[in-house]
């Protein structure tokens, strides 16, 4: 025995033992009591004493325990105490008033525990912690406490029967009520946590002390149940069942049996905090202790957030040494403990609908940990959170016009959960693909990497891509996407129902031979009364328009909806993009002089790098292995090819679907605008100053048709499109600056061309495939 283990057994061993017991009122006295002369009966030979736990009692009562365990024997250690069992099948109005004082069914008062042990009495269960002996516990005190005296060693023994009886406990409720406890006196206590401290210079132990309370979180058992109540409330106007894949929920609760994970979510929403910890506690999984930044600590939700499981963190910590060691030992401390950590692995909202670059900071705190042995290994699990509408789109294109972020407030949660009440977003469709493991990329602890700062950093990375890509290729193509990244390829003209209808078809068939993950709502895209469901959902603006005043309804996306539209598409372009970029590979190729699949290979490579920003792609070797997969789907293709001309133009027109102009364009767009602001703008020009720039010059192009929509003029794109020219090297200064920066407009441009041809050749399918509808249509109607 090495510490006070969790036992589900209320029964002593036959030893001598002292009971440690908790017991904070009459009803409770006399439920230890009884149940201690029942052990007594049991095994008549063993000596119990009972003391009552100092953490329950008076000062006075530590000094009673220093003489107990100053005595010099050697007796186990028995933690016990009352478990109040809640009533079965409580109801939420139930649940709700557990935060009454009073009404907390896990700590009833003295008057309902009368009315509990007359009425229920099986809802008052006694529960022993695992018996240590005292000189295990003085071992353990001494190998990783700074205590000094009898005392510390007495309250080293009260913290370990705490933490016995909960893990007693939480093992009755099931794992979805496991917490940490006592976390801030564990940590202060360490000797690990006191000699890194001595190495920052000025630090305190009380400094630190507040850190830990700043950090502080956990989950109380009536926040746990509360959690799907007050998570229900933020996602109201969603459906209430969210889609999960089963087989992910079994595989992903058998590997949380064996190590601590860290769940990593895309990030879209702020309803993603909410739909984590919802998706655990409803599949009886592990609770998640999800990190969020400082700013949504406000008013009351601070402390409610906090006692449901939110680890509130700044935002700027990098000059300020000794916040960021307590964060790294805190990290460290729930890994070695072996709870479950959760963040956004894009650090951030994804205002685009694609998935942002990882952040690394978190991270690197937890491969501190794994590397310094506190785990065997650690999970990374991906977590891909969907959905078929957001009202947050709103909110997203207004930023992407140029507006502010709205401050984080009282006033603003109302709004926001008003807003959720307003009409039916559809579904949240959760899934976690197989997880990642962190020894895998990083070696054994403290292996070399433990050293090596440089190759943890590459291989962190590496990582964090591999969790990303794992989400993207988990997450389902909804209708949603689908249907606006059909519309928006019309540039506000409007199409019939069966014009959608058999246009989509071609995107689903594709979608079908690639294996690729799509929602029940995409799959009733194959019928006619699908796709009417689909678009009326959209309609009203958000961000489709329907036109029913004429024969027959039509459905379009006005220019000023562009932006919210884009979002939904932006989801679903993984799906497309190397698909995309073949398509642009051949028209780039269809004109050149010499060696065509040399040219073609050489521009999919180049779209790839220009891309690299944007999306996340396969390394360059699987890349062109998906890039020959997708060209299987025309026999000789390389023949083809290299013939250019007609060959490729009749590869295009047989080619299903073609996508590249609906889902790349607009990006390509937003770089060639940036490129032009260029053209006459100073060296070394900063990102607000070219961002400003471009969207004067992308307005004037958008009146001007110059380009195709709105959509390309956005803060969201020519952020990125900053990052393309530098990554060119077209903004540090250089006597050929202007040379190169010319140079790159004009390729973008060609790209651009191939668009145009793409397009062209999208449109003459569109027009023979309603020739060929129309022509079966009147042959219907003649039979």
């Amino acid at each position: 025995m090495t510490q006070l283990a969790a036992a589900s057994s209320a029964v002593l061993t036959a030893q001598d033992s002292l009971v440690l017991a908790s017991m904070q009122s009459g009803v409770e006295t006399q439920l230890v009591m009884d149940w201690l002369g029942q052990q007594r009966a049991r095994n008549p030979d063993v000596k119990f004493d009972v003391l009552k736990l100092p953490a329950d009692a008076s000062p006075a009562t530590l000094n009673l325990l220093v003489d107990q365990l100053a005595s010099g024997e050697d007796r186990s250690i028995v933690p016990v105490r009352v478990f109040w069992l809640p009533a079965p099948d409580r109801g939420r109005v139930a649940k709700l008033a557990g935060l009454l004082p009073g009404w907390d069914p896990y700590h009833p008062n003295a008057r309902r525990q009368r009315h509990i042990v007359r009425n229920d009495p099986y809802r008052a269960r006694v529960v022993a912690g695992e018996a240590a002996k005292v000189s295990e516990l003085r071992e353990q005190w001494q190998d990783r406490t700074v205590g000094e005296d009898e005392r510390d060693f007495a309250e080293f023994v009260t913290r370990r029967a705490l933490l016995a009886l909960e893990r007693a406990e939480y093992r009755i409720l099931g794992p979805q009520y496991k917490s940490p406890r006592l976390l801030k006196p564990e940590i202060l206590a360490s000797t690990r946590f006191r000699a890194g401290l001595k190495a920052i210079p000025g630090a305190t132990v009380d400094e630190a002390g507040k850190m830990l309370d700043e950090l502080a979180t956990g989950w109380s058992r009536v926040s746990v149940d509360l959690v799907s109540v007050l998570a229900r409330a933020v996602c109201r106007g969603f459906d209430p069942n969210i889609d999960y894949d089963t087989f992910q929920v079994a595989a992903m609760r058998n590997a949380l049996e064996i190590h601590p994970a860290v769940l990593l979510f895309s990030h879209r929403s702020y309803i993603d905090g909410a739909v984590v910890p919802v998706a655990m506690q409803e599949n009886r999984l592990p609770p998640v202790h999800v990190f969020a930044g400082i700013n949504l600590s406000f008013g009351l939700m601070g402390p409610l957030l906090r006692r449901s499981g939110v680890i509130f963190i700044r935002r700027h910590i990098a000059n300020n040494p000794l916040y960021k060691y307590v964060l790294r030992e805190y990290v460290g401390y729930i890994v070695e403990k072996r709870f479950n950590l959760s963040w956004s692995i894009e650090g951030t909202r994804s205002r685009t609908g694609k998935m942002l670059p990882p952040k690394l900071g978190l991270m690197s705190y937890v491969a501190d940990a794994y590397l310094d042995g506190r785990s065997e290994d650690i999970l990374l699990q991906p977590v891909s959170i969907g959905f078929d509408q957001l009202h947050e789109t709103a909110e997203y294109a207004a930023y992407a016009r140029g507006g502010e972020k709205t401050p984080e407030g009282v006033l603003w949660l109302y709004n926001f959960i008003k807003a959720q009440g307003e009409r039916n977003y559809g579904k949240i469709y959760v899934r976690f693909p197989e997880a990642v493991s962190m020894r895998q990329y990083l070696g054994p602890s403290h292996g070399p990497l433990a050293h090596d700062q440089d190759a943890k950093r590459l291989a962190l990375q590496k990582m964090s891509f591999e969790v990303a890509w794992r989400i993207l290729r988990a997450t389902p193509v909804t209708a949603t996407g689908l249907v606006c990244a059909l519309l928006l390829t019309t540039r506000g003209a409007a199409l019939t129902l069966d014009q959608l209808h058999h246009t989509l078809q071609d995107s689903l068939d594709y979608l079908d031979r690639k294996g690729t993950p799509v929602s029940t709502s995409a799959l009733r895209l194959r019928t006619r009364d699908g796709v009417r469901a689909a678009v009326d959902a959209l309609s009203n603006g958000h961000p489709i328009t329907r036109v029913d005043s004429g024969r027959e309804p039509v459905w379009l996306i006005a220019p000023d909806k562009e932006h919210a539209a884009a979002f939904y598409r932006n989801s679903v372009i993984h799906a497309f993009l190397e698909t995309s970029i073949v398509e642009l590979a051949l028209a780039h190729a269809r004109n050149v002089d010499g060696d065509r699949m040399a040219a073609f290979w050489a521009q999919a490579m180049r779209l790839r790098d220009l891309l690299k920003f944007d999306f996340y792609f396969a390394d360059s070797v699987a890349f062109r292995a998906n890039i020959a997969e997708e060209m299987a789907w025309h026999d000789g293709w390389q023949a083809h090819v290299a013939t250019g001309g007609e060959e490729i133009d009749a590869m295009l027109f047989a080619k299903r679907p073609l996508m590249a102009d609906a889902m790349l364009r607009v990006f390509f767009e937003a770089y060639e605008i940036v490129a032009d602001v260029l053209s006459d703008a100073p060296a070394d020009v900063g990102q607000q100053e070219l961002t400003e720039m471009a969207l004067g010059v992308g307005r004037q192009y958008v009146a001007q048709t110059r380009v195709r929509s709105s959509e390309s003029v956005s803060t969201l794109l020519f952020a990125t499109a900053r990052q393309v020219v530098a990554d060119q090297d077209l903004i540090a200064p250089a006597p050929d600056l202007a040379e190169r920066r010319m140079a790159f407009r004009r390729e973008l441009r060609g790209i651009l061309r191939d668009f145009d041809y793409v397009e062209n050749i999208a449109r003459n399918q569109f027009i023979a495939r309603e020739y060929r509808a129309r022509q079966e249509r009147a042959a219907r109607r003649a039979g």
